[in-house]
């Protein structure tokens, strides 16, 4: 006799099922039951029909009910709910559009239900122009939407894959795309300093990323929809995605003693049984007990298409065991790719699994073959050397690296099992050390006790332990120190290191840097067999200061106005909405000749496949080498060339006339060099189109409210004129920028005393004059809102906005006991050297 086997939806799980069930026996009778009009379909394709990757709509219906029928005998059920199961019975309640509600049998029942979207009951969440993405319908309908306003406003809620992937799609549709996400970073999957560059990369591609905010709701607006903020701002659009995560679609087994989760997840063992008999599961809506004990819940297709074909085998009577997921995934974004597998640190920290981390940044393939780009390799492994996890991120070559080490994963390798892989080689695919050899090197000395590592994110409070005096010193070449290094840093170049030995402190804790960490080791080596105790900065400076990433801030917001216009499509004609566009074009200067009008001269240089110092090295030597008013066009593939050669042009008093990303990952530049008979006045520099020495410094020691205000209304004002500010925050003035929340931070006694009698944040300043036990500060803030003047709050988001920079005395927090959590985000550190430096560079200084 056959069994007669029901299977509740289609898609991964499902779809799978059925189609190995048939396979391993002819006779079964299968019948599926799905709700929507689609049994199979490319749900993970279907952000990229939105931006055009995917052209024709059939190429997303992976199989159609008629296929099914005719290739498999399965008997297709659409717009078929399955609204109940009732296991004594071995039965099912079925909702047809066609037969109405009906009872069905069986001898086996597969359960693969998915997921649905979050949707919280927020105010005006029932918006028509809200909008979520699970299926071909819900695609549809943003298709029609994105391809009839194409220059329209679009708000992505969700920073997760799917957010991330619909912004790149309608981005690439030709809408303008906010990106609102309540975390600190997007794709929680990786860790921050990973994200941070993911994050860069979608700002650098014309996507407004605004994080650490929250939607409290929905307002109508004449054909938009108004997003409103945590902070009061309200962001008006065309079309929300609402993208903030899914959950299992399982509402209709509460009453049927299925054991459920706490969040709704079918419970299921190694064979993918549930804790009634004949009952399976698979897909996204299972949660997996090991018999280690482990729980596993990834909302993954790989995944789920493997546990379909485990429960079809479990059906027929194979012996079949899903021996669980370790959540390997990866995306697209723009030109870069991103993927993890295993763990993170914020996973292995809640497990309380002790772990290193390292990160390395080797070249995809040879650096001699053209187009070699850089790759973002992190490991994460045990003391002993077991692997828990690993992420990348790069333009070429990140999949098969991942993919190495998930394989070594899955087969309980170690990290001297990376460093002994042997992997296919030639130039244009590898190099004979390919990455995640590299990898493995790095891990092994760790392991084996002959390096010593410090994060990014340990940075700051070893150099503030006070047990241990530490130096803190740069090993790259000067003009790499002077084109921007960390705060603090004395910077020794790494072939001068050995005749420097003498100058340093053998009683000091040294931590050494490089731009990516391979000199770092061989300083830390150097040092270390000279007997002193060293550090090496994992991923050198370019891992820091990519952590150091924060997007772009909303304008600024008051109480009567909204970020954007009540109207986004008039919002072109609104100064305040201008994003990062796909290319930056500085504005040039004038075209000076002498002789004739012909054009300009240009001369290429192709630096692809070089890594940090080495493109702006060869930059250098060509500007050096070229007449003067000739433009010199530079094309290269270290990702950190993006933001490396606006600082040289602004350091060199070149012109940056066009940077921007072209496909394949790589980044092209034309660099103007001025004509030497310019008076210093006229040379231009990159980004804000001032003359060079157009900057302003300003010293601010004073904490009264008066003084902030008109210190950033001078600031402003600079900025606003096209000049370079920097704000050196000393001593009282370092209240101004503390956050008005404490954060959590260990704090001497006296560090607490004075923390005390210091006013926390812009909010509790005084006046310098008639402060009058407080009535004079709430007096000047209500003629300033009654005047419409912009509040000290707000003055201090428009100057961050403009490209202020704010600078707190490293020297002046130590007295003070200020550490730097309690510091708004965009402070950065720096001492007094720091600060003449760039005094040096201004026409006039300040102290306020």
């Amino acid at each position: 006799m056959s069994k007669k086997v029901l299977i509740v939806g289609g898609v991964a799980g499902g779809a799978s099922a059925a189609a190995r069930l048939r396979r391993l026996d002819e006779h079964a009778n299968i019948i599926m039951f799905e709700k929507g009009p689609h049994i199979s379909f490319a749900n993970c394709g279907l952000p990229y029909y939105i931006g055009g990757s995917i052209i024709e709509r059939e190429r997303l219906l992976v199989q159609t009910p008629q296929g099914m029928k005719d290739r498999f005998r399965i008997d297709v059920r659409t717009e078929s709910e399955v609204i109940a199961v009732h296991p004594e019975q071995r039965t099912i309640t079925v909702r047809s559009r066609e037969l109405g509600i009906y009872e069905e049998s069986y001898d086996e029942l597969l359960l693969s239900p998915g997921a649905r979207p979050v949707v919280p009951p927020l105010p005006g969440i029932d918006h028509p122009l809200i909008r979520t993405v699970r299926n071909v319908i819900d695609i549809d309908h943003i298709k029609q939407f994105s391809d009839a306003n194409n220059n329209g406003q679009s708000i992505v809620i969700g920073g997760g894959f799917i957010g991330v992937e619909m912004a790149e799609n309608l981005r690439e549709a030709g809408m303008d795309v906010t990106l609102i996400e309540s975390n600190e970073q997007i794709l929680t999957p990786f860790d921050p300093e990973m994200s941070a560059s993911i994050a860069q990369h979608m700002e650098q591609h014309g996507i407004q990323l605004v994080l650490k905010q929250r939607v409290e709701g929905f307002i109508d607006q004449p054909n938009a929809v108004g997003v409103q903020l945590s902070d009061g701002t309200v962001l008006s659009a065309n079309l929300v995605i609402l993208a903030i995560g899914v959950t299992p679609d399982t509402t209709f087994l509460q009453d049927s003693g299925i054991a459920l989760s706490a969040r709704g997840h079918i419970i299921v063992n190694e064979a993918l049984e549930t804790n009634q008999p004949h009952i399976h599961a698979v897909g996204d809506a299972i949660q997996l007990h090991t018999s280690e004990g482990h729980v596993m819940a990834i909302p993954l297709a790989g995944p789920a298409n493997k546990q379909g074909r485990i429960a079809a085998d479990r059906i027929a009577g194979l012996p079949a065991m899903y021996r669980g997921m370790q959540g390997t995934s990866i995306l697209k974004i723009f030109q870069l790719t991103a993927a993890s597998t295993g763990k993170n640190e914020k996973s292995l920290r809640q497990l309380g699994i002790n772990y290193h981390s390292l990160i390395v940044h080797p070249g995809s393939h040879a650096s001699y073959y053209p187009g070699a780009s850089p790759i973002a390799l992190k490991l994460l492994f045990t003391p002993e050397g077991k692997i828990l996890g690993a992420q990348a991120v790069g333009y070429d070559g990140v999949d098969k690296r991942i993919d190495d080490i998930a394989i070594a994963m899955r087969f309980g390798g170690k990290v001297s099992d990376l460093a002994e892989l042997e992997l296919s080689y030639a130039p244009p695919y590898s190099s004979a050390k390919d990455p995640v050899n590299i990898a493995g090197y790095a891990a092994d000395n760790v392991v084996a006790g002959r390096a010593e590592l410090v994060t990014y994110d340990q940075l700051e409070s070893i150099r503030r332990d006070d047990a241990q005096p530490v130096l803190l010193v740069d090993v790259r070449s000067t003009m790499e120190h002077e084109n921007g290094h960390i705060p603090g840093s004395l910077s020794i170049p790494i072939d001068e290191l050995r005749e420097q030995l003498n100058e340093l402190d053998h009683s000091k804790l040294i931590l050494v840097y490089c731009q990516v960490g391979l000199r770092g080791y061989t300083a830390s080596q150097i040092l270390r067999q000279h007997g002193f105790q060293v550090r090496n900065l994992s991923g050198g400076y370019k891992t820091w200061r990519q952590a150091q990433f924060q997007p772009t801030p909303l304008p600024p917001f008051n109480d009567h106005h909204s970020a954007f216009t009540s109207d986004p499509q008039a919002e072109q004609a609104n100064e305040r909405q201008q994003r990062p566009a796909d290319i930056v074009a500085a504005t040039t200067s004038p075209s000076y000749s002498h002789s004739s009008p012909d054009p300009v001269s240009t001369t290429e240089l192709d630096v692809c496949g070089l890594s940090c110092p080495g493109p702006l090295i060869q930059v250098k030597q060509s500007i050096d080498n070229l007449p003067a008013g000739h433009n010199l066009v530079v094309r290269a593939t270290d990702p950190g060339f993006y933001e490396d050669i606006r600082a040289w042009c602004t350091m060199s008093g070149c012109s940056l006339l066009h940077l921007q990303h072209l496909p394949g990952g790589t980044i092209e530049a034309v660099i103007h060099k001025p004509a030497e008979t310019l008076p210093e006045q006229e040379q231009y520099i990159a980004d804000s189109s001032a003359p060079v020495h157009r900057a302003s410094t300003m010293v601010v020691f004073s904490g009264d409210l008066d003084k902030a205000i008109a210190s950033f209304i001078i600031a402003n004002g600079a900025a606003a004129s096209g000049r370079r500010v920097t704000m050196f925050f000393t001593f009282w003035g370092l209240n101004m920028i503390r956050k008005h929340q404490q954060p959590p931070v260990r704090k001497s006694v006296l560090g607490h005393m004075f923390g005390l009698m210091m006013p926390r944040g812009s909010r509790k300043l005084g006046m310098s004059r008639m402060h009058m036990l407080g009535i004079g500060p709430r007096l000047i803030r209500g003629v300033m809102g009654n005047r419409n003047i912009a509040s000290l709050e707000d003055l201090i988001q428009s100057a961050a906005a403009q490209g202020v920079e704010m600078v707190a005395c490293q020297m002046s927090m130590d007295v003070m006991g200020i550490q730097r959590e309690e510091l708004l985000d965009n402070v950065t550190i720096g001492g007094v050297g720091y600060y003449l430096g760039q005094a040096d560079q201004a026409s006039h200084n300040l102290f306020i």
